[in-house]
């Protein structure tokens, strides 16, 4: 690689050998904090690595902003959760059990994971160690028969602690049973990883949910808006969960509410695979050697694995092996480097000793050095350049990057290198056959009806689409509501083959806040059916509607009868109107299917 060529790409832009900044690439990030188009570097700065635990802010090439933390995170993301203009992103902080948002560098929310499930057994057992109906040595050897049973890592936190104690040393059994016997038993929940993945749009201020992974092997999708676990899986394989699959590098690609994919990188070598509706993880890659660092490429879904034993590997999306390279030195992790003017995605690979290497596919096309091994790395908007290269090195030295402009990252031997004897190559076309021949002249001699029919055939069309837009509209089909004041949905399913049928209504309040909530409680909302009492009868023609929460769906449901024996069917209209208005602010007509199968009388 020619490295006078590569500095030619990259400026250096800034660098300070005195930042002592202790940190990791999961715990750096790029946000316009303030909504002004300057972006800032947020990194959380580790101190010791047990206290002085900092949450920083550089603008530009000053630290403008430091927030004390109480516990060492395991991950650090900015995302955006408010649909207002201007949008200011938040910072969410992984620690422990607890996610903290940050709005404005300031507390804004705590979610924390979810409670696991404690066995019964274990409970009871530690709640007659508190009455003290058992001896401390009796308690360690009921749990002991308990970890044989469920496994170690699904007893609860006091119980594996009081485990790790030697069973002959009766005094300190007896100390810690009295200590942990008061307090709840629970099982200790810690957060291994964290990403983002877009709800609906994948703009770059759209909003996103938090993904995130725990040592128990669970996998959690929350809502940011509501700040509620919107899906979770475990990826356990048997029933007793005894071998947990826990994630430590996880990466996501498309969309909550159409389709997505979340790929995760596990302690135990193995790649799984999540998708939208999956209730269980699929593995896709089952790995000899530990995991380093992975990348997603979006455009292609391809997998870019980094090796404990110097390898850059790449897997398609299905889990087939692409090509492998083998370093020279270790690898320290991997970076995706989005280049949208080029059209170009490359995998900036940083070595052991500083050394870094731009990938595009399996081949080298660019090398930097930088002053020491890198800890940590991110690429993107920083400032006001579009391409920057953000390195921490292990000895605290922050180095800025700026790609210019005019750099180009062409193969060698791909651009520029095709001789002319290749592009003088005559393509194979098919010589005219007298049919073609005749379809020419054809075309020239009748253009004008030709065109005209043409004109005819689109007026027809567009007459037909009309007619369909004009009908629906005489249905009354208003499945959104138009009062800006009062945005909301409503769906309609059909369950069953007959001649019992259960309707499903949907109802959600799409008001991103609730400025609404005084308008709701005037309206007084209910649900009316309008039916043909001839062949149909509905157990509840009329619902009232309970106060909608902006966010959340409403699941309303009723009971029709088919009361004919007539093989027919008919709509029925659904209605959501107020007590002080006349007209619907909802309808929607649900068509009913065909009753075939009728109840035998016995």
């Amino acid at each position: 690689m020619d490295y006078a060529r590569s500095a030619h790409r990259w400026l250096d832009a800034y660098t300070d050998p005195r930042a002592s900044l202790y940190t990791f690439t999961r715990c750096m990030s790029l946000a316009d904090l303030q909504s002004d188009g300057d972006f800032k570097l947020v990194l959380v700065d580790l101190g010791t690595g047990s206290s002085n635990i900092k949450l920083k802010v550089y603008k530009g090439t000053s630290l403008v902003n430091e927030t004390t933390l109480l516990e060492i995170p395991a991950g650090v993301v900015t995302f955006y959760n408010e649909l207002r203009e201007p949008k200011y992103p938040a910072i969410a902080i992984a620690s422990g059990s607890n996610i903290f948002i940050y709005k404005n560098m300031k507390p804004y929310f705590k979610i924390s994971a979810p409670k696991l499930y404690v066995n019964p057994l274990e409970v009871d057992v530690w709640i007659q160690a508190r009455n003290g109906e058992i001896t401390s040595r009796a308690l360690y050897d009921m749990i002991v028969n308990i970890k044989n049973e469920i496994g170690f890592s699904n007893l609860s936190w006091q119980s594996q602690k009081f485990l790790m104690l030697s069973p002959e040393n009766a005094e300190e059994l007896e100390s810690v049973k009295n200590s942990y016997s008061p307090h709840p038993i629970e099982r200790q929940v810690v957060i291994t990883c964290m990403t983002t993945l877009f709800k609906s749009m994948n703009t770059k201020n759209a909003i996103s949910c938090i993904v995130f992974g725990t040592e128990n092997g669970d996998i959690y999708i929350v809502d940011s808006e509501a700040f509620t676990v919107l899906d979770s899986v475990n990826q356990s394989e048997d029933l007793q969960k005894t071998d947990h699959t826990v994630p430590v590098v996880m990466k996501t690609t498309g969309l909550y509410d159409v389709d997505y994919r979340i790929v995760t990188c596990n302690r135990n070598g193995k790649v799984t695979l999540l998708r939208k509706g999956w209730t269980q993880v699929k593995v896709l890659i089952h790995l000899s050697v530990h995991v380093v660092d992975m990348c997603l490429l979006s455009e292609t879904g391809n997998i870019i694995i980094a090796n404990m034993n110097s390898t850059l590997e790449c897997y398609t999306k299905k889990g087939r092996k692409l090509w492998n390279v083998k370093l020279q030195t270790h690898i320290m992790g991997l970076l995706p480097v989005t280049l949208s003017h080029l059209s170009l995605t490359l995998i900036a690979v940083a070595l052991s000793g500083g050394t870094i290497q731009f990938y595009n596919g399996r081949q080298l096309v660019d090398t930097i050095v930088a002053a020491d091994t890198i800890a940590g790395m991110i690429f993107g908007q920083f400032g006001q350049e579009d391409h920057c290269l953000i390195l921490v090195t292990i000895s605290g030295i922050l180095q800025v990057k700026m790609l210019k402009r005019t750099a180009q990252f062409n193969v060698p031997g791909t651009c520029g290198s095709t001789s002319s004897a290749n592009q003088n190559i005559k393509l194979p076309i098919t010589k005219k056959t007298k049919v073609f021949l005749e379809h020419s002249q054809r075309e020239k001699d009748n253009y004008i009806q030709m065109h005209q029919t043409f004109q005819k055939e689109l007026h027809r069309l567009r007459l037909t689409a009309a007619r369909q837009f004009a009908d629906s509209l005489r249905k009354t089909n208003n499945l959104i509501s138009n009062d800006s004041k009062l945005p909301m949905k409503l769906s309609a399913q059909v369950f069953g083959l007959g001649p019992t049928f259960k309707i499903l209504l949907t109802l959600e309040n799409m008001s991103p806040t609730s400025e609404n909530v005084s308008t709701l409680v005037k309206k007084k909302l209910s649900i009316k059916f309008h039916y043909n009492e001839k062949i149909y009868d509905v157990e509840r023609p009329y619902i009232q509607v309970p106060f909608l929460v902006p966010g959340l769906s409403y699941k309303f449901e009723t009971i029709v009868r088919t009361v004919v024996d007539a093989m027919i069917s008919d709509e029925i209209h659904v209605f959501v109107s107020s007590s002080a208005e006349t007209t619907p602010i909802l309808s929607a007509a649900v068509y009913m299917p065909v009753c075939d199968v009728l109840p035998v009388e016995i």
